[in-house]
């Protein structure tokens, strides 16, 4: 049976503006059935990386906050410490980032919750046994939450492809040990003929896994050597590398991540009620994990809602697969190819297949690729 997704798109007018799009998409799908009276409610978002620009606006945070409250929740917002040393890689530094981009109880109404705690060690270890994972290491407070809402901004992704609902609970609610498990089988490579020896991936990696050494005595510069008996796969080197020297080693790395990240959505999900909202608007091409963002893919599109997270980001996808690519962006430079009818994200990143992961995630019970789509 298919399952039902919510579509709104983004026009507003003077009698409604588009946090009130939103309560009325809500509304329509569905969310009023959540029994969150006296429960503890985590809202997962995406706080953004400081000097990224494409994360959802905290108003749309607030008013999802206002709605849930109303219904009897103690509601919070939260995320999980991130696996590279950045801005939100420890509580401290990740409240203070979430507050510059807007989130904090004064805005949003609502508590600013790191779900890993202090310096992301903070987790519930979910038995699971599926077929990649045992266990999911999900962080204590929304693994310990009662009803979970996730506010998705739905964009590319590097390896997954795109990120959306699924994305955003699997491996945004892992803890860092547990982002360590969903990115232990994608371990980068270096290019030496791309390599500066700048420094900047020895200076970054967490795990000591890098250093500069001379190839050999007729080299006359260093370059980048990782030692694989430390490396975790945590992608770090690849984000802070300007040279694209530190690439990532595609050989079925995408798909085994998509699975993992399925598993660790269900093992999240299957004993609490949940809600989804996909925002399908400034679809970067890249993660909100790196410090800018990139031209979107395609135009603004709209905001999507679902009991399913399957289903919707089935529908979000197809969404963007059936929209025109703007012109100038990574995957239409020069404005020569429309583009309409055909997988954006596969463009951006040509060695990830995200259908993999749902299809897994259908597979072991999270939700249903097949869906009915309702225009609000």
């Amino acid at each position: 049976m298919a399952s039902k997704v919510y579509f709104t798109n983004l026009r507003a007018n003077s009698s409604i503006n588009l946090p009130g799009k939103l309560e009325r998409l809500v509304n329509a799908a569905g969310i009023k059935d959540l029994d969150c009276k006296d429960k503890f409610v985590a809202i997962k978002i995406h706080f953004g990386e400081p000097g990224n620009l494409a994360y959802i606006r905290h108003n749309y945070a607030n008013r999802m906050v206002s709605i849930l409250q109303k219904l009897g929740a103690k509601v919070f917002l939260t995320d999980s410490n991130t696996l590279y040393s950045g801005r939100r890689s420890n509580a401290i530094d990740h409240i203070e980032s979430a507050a510059e981009n807007g989130f904090n109880p004064i805005s949003v109404k609502a508590p600013v919750i790191i779900a890993d705690g202090l310096k992301g060690t903070e987790y519930r270890e979910i038995p699971i046994h599926s077929e990649i994972c045992t266990f999911a290491k999900i962080g204590s407070a929304i693994a310990d939450a009662d009803v979970i809402v996730s506010l998705n901004h739905f964009k590319g992704h590097e390896q997954a492809g795109f990120g959306g609902a699924l994305k955003n609970i699997g491996m945004g609610a892992a803890s860092r040990g547990g982002k360590l498990d969903l990115h232990s089988s994608s371990k980068p490579r270096i290019s030496k003929n791309d390599c500066t020896g700048c420094g900047q991936c020895v200076k970054d990696c967490n795990y000591k896994a890098i250093t500069l050494n001379k190839i050999s005595i007729l080299d006359k510069k260093q370059i980048a050597v990782i030692d694989y008996d430390k490396c975790v796969g945590c992608g770090q080197c690849i984000a802070v590398c300007r040279y694209d020297a530190a690439q990532p080693v595609w050989n079925n790395a995408s798909e085994i991540m998509n699975k993992k990240i399925a598993e660790y959505t269900w093992a999240l999900l299957k004993d609490k009620p949940h809600f989804h909202v996909n925002f399908i608007m400034d679809v970067s091409p890249d993660c909100d994990c790196w410090g800018m963002n990139d031209m979107p893919l395609v135009p603004n599109i709209g905001i999507t809602a679902s009991f399913d997270p399957v289903a919707l980001d089935h529908a979000s996808a197809d969404l963007v697969t059936q929209a025109p690519a703007l012109a100038g962006n990574a995957i239409n430079p020069h404005g020569e190819h429309d583009l309409t009818g055909e997988d954006k994200f596969r463009h951006a990143h040509p060695n990830t297949n995200w259908m993999v992961g749902l299809e897994h995630a259908e597979k072991i019970g999270l939700g249903c690729k097949t869906y009915e789509l309702i225009t609000v």
